[in-house]
């Protein structure tokens, strides 16, 4: 059972994968600035109880946080502890978040070897980033690392990290203005993932992707259904 937590909304661009992140575009269609972050009503979510007494959501729920936010981010710094008890409180359940500041999750969370139930993963969408996230994030102390290419904007070299990495996922851009994914990234970086042992995952193609030469565009609805074909045997 997956469940989306968004304890805080808003959040600021960091990098390049930004520049058009579907929470600014979403935002901006209903008149909310991005750039505001605020605790929301779903704060508490994981340890609401009904009537009874018991939790609404049982044992076993995994929560994806923090979809519309960093969980990282600065302005949340008075309201994480709060949410790291509930982790720790819903001990149950799984806790999952992607951040783009890696740099910032050992001094919000010191001892993280103890958050047996919390999976963070960082976004590296280009080798500029990797190059400047991967050496700080893959010396964590974190039971799981995942790198996250979402979007991917160009070919990247994970030469002499594989051996630290569990997971690599690739994703394109969606949005009328989305970048383009070369299928030739995606199929070499599932090669060299296979090659060392690495579990691999392409997410979706993105908005337009383009594959032995000629450029496609995919329906919103599409994306994720397509990127689950592109490697069935």
């Amino acid at each position: 059972m997956g469940i989306t937590y968004n304890c805080w909304h808003g959040c600021h661009r960091k990098s390049e994968g930004c520049l058009h992140c579907y929470v600014y575009r979403r935002d901006l269609s209903i008149g909310v600035d991005s750039n505001i972050v605020y605790k929301t009503k779903s704060f508490d979510l994981p340890i609401r109880k009904d009537r009874h007494g018991n939790y609404k959501y049982p044992g076993g729920t995994h929560f994806d946080m923090c979809f519309s936010s960093d969980f990282f981010i600065e302005e949340a710094d008075e309201w994480r502890i709060d949410v790291l008890n509930m982790i720790r409180e819903r001990s149950d359940c799984e806790f999952f978040c992607i951040t783009k500041r890696p740099e910032r999750i050992a001094a919000c969370i010191p001892d993280l070897k103890s958050y047996d139930n919390l999976t963070v993963y960082c976004t590296m969408e280009n080798q500029k980033r990797f190059d400047e996230r991967a050496p700080i994030y893959l010396d964590l102390d974190l039971k799981k690392k995942g790198v996250m290419m979402e979007p991917m904007l160009e070919r990247i070299d994970f030469s002499g990290y594989y051996d630290r990495i569990d997971l690599i996922a690739i994703g394109g851009e969606s949005g009328e203005d989305a970048r383009l994914l070369d299928f030739e990234w995606v199929k070499e970086t599932r090669k060299q993932c296979l090659e060392h042992g690495v579990d691999f995952y392409f997410h979706q193609t993105g908005a337009r992707i383009k594959v032995n030469g000629r450029i496609y565009e995919i329906p919103r609805n599409n994306q994720h259904s397509q990127a689950r074909k592109a490697f069935k045997d």
